[in-house]
């Protein structure tokens, strides 16, 4: 494997039904911890961190002036921690041992994000999954990825997506839109190319942490990404 330590970053619709807007399937998540299992069972540690856009999208209720956006972003970290058990429990359930760590203290639901505990729970070989996004509202759960991966010192951040790399448009409105099969922190930040957003970005690039855009839905691709292979796009220095 190229990478020995990675985190994966989720987004909230990868545990939506089949055809679906709202909610979380556990068949989904059975499906990506599957993927999980198969580059955790190489000798990979392998955190995650996952959104909660499937539940509740903080910043777009916020943008409609219903609600102030401090409390709509926490309505969304919390979100998140809903995901994160569906997780826990599907890759538990494939045999792993999987810990589940929020950024807002929440005992009885999960263990408190302290870094070292975490760092011990990779050596030991369980999965983790960071939820609860950084634990302060006006920050998206790329920046708690980005933050989280380097608490760690992860190797890359793999960005799971519906979609097989970063484009120049919307391929799905767009036929001519270009993959990139490489790209710097530079040109996505000028460009405004949605990868992460830019927060993320910066802190990616203040520590030289590159990140693979790839499909997780097709089946097999999270762990060629993690052996190395040419897939998606990669965001480097």
């Amino acid at each position: 494997m190229k990478f020995k330590r990675v985190l994966l970053k989720l987004s909230g619709e990868a545990l939506l039904p089949a055809g679906g807007t709202h909610g979380v399937c556990l068949g989904s998540a059975f499906e990506i911890a599957a993927e999980i299992e198969s580059v955790a069972k190489s000798g990979v540690e392998i955190a995650i961190v996952i959104g909660g856009g499937n539940i509740f999208r903080g910043a777009a209720a916020a943008a409609k002036g219903t609600i102030e956006q401090a409390q709509a972003d926490t309505m969304g970290m919390l979100a998140t921690v809903i995901n994160g058990l569906a997780l826990q429990s599907a890759l538990e359930r494939r045999g792993l041992d999987a810990r589940l760590m929020t950024a807002t203290p929440m005992p009885s639901v999960a263990e408190p994000f302290i870094r070292r505990r975490a760092l011990a729970h990779l050596k030991k070989g369980r999965v983790l999954i960071f939820a609860g996004g950084t634990g302060s509202p006006f920050f998206s759960t790329d920046t708690a990825a980005a933050l989280k991966a380097v608490e760690i010192g992860a190797e890359a951040i793999l960005k799971g997506t519906k979609v097989d790399g970063v484009y120049s448009a919307d391929p799905m409105k767009d036929p001519s839109a270009i993959r990139y099969e490489k790209l710097t922190y530079i040109e996505v930040l000028t460009q405004r190319l949605k990868v992460m957003d830019a927060t993320a970005i910066s802190m990616c690039m203040d520590h030289n942490l590159p990140v693979i855009v790839f499909n997780i839905f097709e089946q097999g691709n999270l762990k060629k990404v993690v052996a190395g292979k040419n897939l998606g796009t990669v965001v480097y220095g």
